[in-house]
């Protein structure tokens, strides 16, 4: 009879919580009183819009990274796909004539996925056609994105009543309104988003076939699943979703394009990290996004209480990953010996 086994995301997380709890005491700290700062400096009632807020990038990053994923897929190019989506969306708005604000939003929001998407496919077409490692074009794509924006920002669409080099204000009325208590409009889309995600992924016949592909890309295509078409499409979706975030970031919070500034949080490679814990399945990776984005916001309030530095909660994310990565290896050798 097979002994039953805890899921390996669940042992990764608890051993790094103990390793974490290790570490701390070495400082000389209490560790209970420092994983209970993150926990009520992220979860207290006049705390929680915040983790809200921080979560709403958070997750979004970590479904654009998830979706290819899930068909064996890895998009490294999300730096390049936020910025084009922030930059898109600060610049639509200052390029229209007066109209409503809900159409502004709109379609900023709608040209910021839409580039994005395009942008990111040229991944997958390049692997498609030309045989270039998506994994590799993806990321090196990031880097003119990147410095085509900084540029941009930093001359000629420069404001100049500014000493930092980034775009004008966007008009109050082309701002994504708050939905109350300090949480953005972006909350509500993106709850959408991953709402969306998931039954796709569970209901759909889309979801069914890159499902396939991930466990089994020679079964899938036997199966009449198009690889080319399919790897277009979930970097497509993967770019689209990052453009998105980059959207929101900028016209709920920012309101204007700074260089650097959608950067700097590190939501690509913490939403890779929690995809990866989840193995690109949605609802996890969600769930593992919501984890994440509670330690990160958590760690600040610990730092204060604690003078634990709030690295620990990078500390954390990356020994699970490497937990995770280690058990899924040694599982690999038990079944090949």
């Amino acid at each position: 009879m097979r002994r039953l086994r805890p899921p390996a995301a669940v042992l990764a997380v608890t051993a790094a919580l103990g390793l974490g709890a290790l570490l701390v005491a070495a400082s000389g700290a209490d560790p209970l009183t420092a994983y209970g700062a993150i926990v009520t400096g992220a979860l207290a009632w006049d705390t929680l819009p915040n983790t809200l807020n921080w979560a709403v990038p958070l997750v979004g990053m970590t479904l654009a990274a998830a979706v290819p994923l899930r068909g064996g897929m890895v998009n490294l190019g999300g730096d390049g796909q936020l910025v084009l989506g922030g930059l898109v969306a600060a610049l639509v708005p200052l390029a229209l004539p007066p109209a409503p604000g809900a159409f502004i939003i709109a379609l900023a929001m709608l040209a910021a996925v839409f580039a994005a998407a395009a942008y990111a496919a040229l991944a997958a077409w390049g692997e498609v056609r030309h045989g270039i490692p998506m994994l590799v074009l993806s990321l090196l794509l990031s880097y003119p994105m990147i410095g085509l924006a900084s540029w941009l920002v930093g001359f000629p669409l420069r404001d100049h009543s500014s000493g930092l080099p980034q775009t004008v204000l966007i008009a109050a009325s082309a701002r994504l309104p708050e939905l109350g208590a300090g949480i953005g409009g972006g909350a509500l889309a993106m709850l959408l988003v991953a709402v969306l995600a998931v039954v796709a992924d569970r209901r759909l016949v889309a979801g069914y076939a890159l499902r396939m592909r991930g466990l089994n890309p020679r079964f899938a295509a036997y199966g009449g699943v198009r690889p080319g078409r399919q790897a277009l499409a979930a970097m497509a979706i993967s770019g689209g979703l990052a453009g998105l975030v980059g959207a929101i970031l900028v016209l709920g919070a920012q309101f204007r394009f700074t260089d650097g500034a959608l950067l700097s949080p590190g939501f690509t490679w913490s939403g890779l990290m929690a995809a990866l814990l989840a193995g690109g399945e949605p609802a996890g990776a969600i769930a593992a996004a919501l984890f994440f984005a509670v330690l990160q916001t958590g760690a600040f309030a610990m730092q204060r209480e604690t003078a634990v530095p709030r690295v620990l909660a990078m500390i954390l994310q990356a020994v699970v990953i490497l937990l995770l990565a280690a058990r899924h290896g040694l599982d690999r050798r038990q079944a090949g010996g």
